[in-house]
């Protein structure tokens, strides 16, 4: 019906020609702005992800832990002769187990913001 309506008239074959420009131009723009988005979703190269980084993060600070509970051993049993180096160690690791709460206490927060969200 509708090539029986169009057929012979210039004007109806230049609208239906503009509409099909219009829709491939259309489609070219979201395929342009889908490839955008999945490269905006990519990790560059070489960037570590993010369960890598909190795993390692944790290993750190169990280690931290760990050399901080053998040190004043090792100063009882003369290992270490310096009592400032048992003190630095231990500050550092308090601060390394007081960041890696506050990072526990940020990701908590996070998911129950996420759980409160309606979709």
């Amino acid at each position: 019906m509708i090539r029986g309506a169009g057929q012979g008239n210039a004007l109806t074959n230049a609208a239906l020609e503009a509409a099909l420009r219009t829709l491939q131009a259309n489609a070219q723009r979201i395929e342009g702005a889908s490839a955008e988005i999945a490269a905006l979703d990519a990790k560059p190269a070489g960037a570590p992800a993010f369960t890598e980084v909190l795993e390692a993060g944790v290993r750190q600070a169990d280690q931290a832990a760990r050399t901080s509970e053998a040190l004043p051993l090792d100063m009882l049993a003369g290992k270490v002769g310096d009592f400032h180096e048992v003190a630095a160690t231990l500050k550092q690791s308090e601060l390394m187990f007081k960041f890696s709460l506050e990072v526990r206490n940020k990701l908590i927060e996070a998911y129950r913001e996420t759980m409160r969200m309606t979709v």
